[in-house]
């Protein structure tokens, strides 16, 4: 009877475990600043950063990828990224943010995602690259270390959707739809 009991116990909060995130349907994101680098500029061909925060989530329809600061992390959304520059959204009404926290990197190795992180902007002006240095957007979102989160945010700035962890092909295909879908209601 015990053993049941917590059975049907661990089941019921198996879902919560899995979305330990607080990254709410129909809400904004918790809010947060990055003042520890920030937001990655490149102008006139040199880098600079400068303090981002959360409230400049709105506007556009925008992908947020939160990555750890490590290959593993990064490519675990990857198939998503590549359907996102396959399909060539509107630069004028979409936005990847890339978020990544280099304070979640492999010891020794944050320069190198940061060069990494360059090569990306340089490659991909028109999207926006987050230098978190002390993981303080993971911390803000709850989000889970050595991982990659998936969040589609409607012009607004409203939450459509969100997933720590990989993305099964049948949510990419439900990203990618609603990215659409979203872009046609303006």
């Amino acid at each position: 009877m015990k053993k049941s009991s917590l059975l049907l116990i661990s089941l019921l909060l198996t879902p919560m475990l899995a979305a330990a995130h607080n990254l709410q349907f129909q809400q904004r994101v918790a809010p947060i600043g990055v003042s520890d680098k920030g937001e990655l500029d490149y102008v006139n061909d040199k880098f600079s950063y400068k303090n981002w925060n959360s409230a400049q989530l709105t506007g556009k329809v925008r992908v947020i990828q939160h990555i750890a600061g490590r290959t593993s992390a990064k490519e675990m959304n990857d198939p998503l990224i590549e359907a996102i520059k396959a399909a060539k959204l509107p630069h004028d009404r979409y936005q990847t943010t890339t978020i990544v926290n280099t304070d979640d990197a492999i010891i020794g190795t944050a320069v190198f995602v940061r060069n990494s992180i360059e090569d990306s902007k340089k490659t991909f002006p028109w999207s926006q690259f987050i230098v978190d240095s002390n993981g303080n957007v993971r911390k803000a979102w709850d989000l889970q270390p050595k991982s990659s989160a998936i969040v589609v945010l409607d012009k607004q700035g409203n939450i459509q959707f969100a997933k720590d962890g990989v993305l099964t092909p049948q949510e990419i295909q439900q990203v990618m739809d609603m990215l659409h879908q979203l872009l046609n209601r303006e």
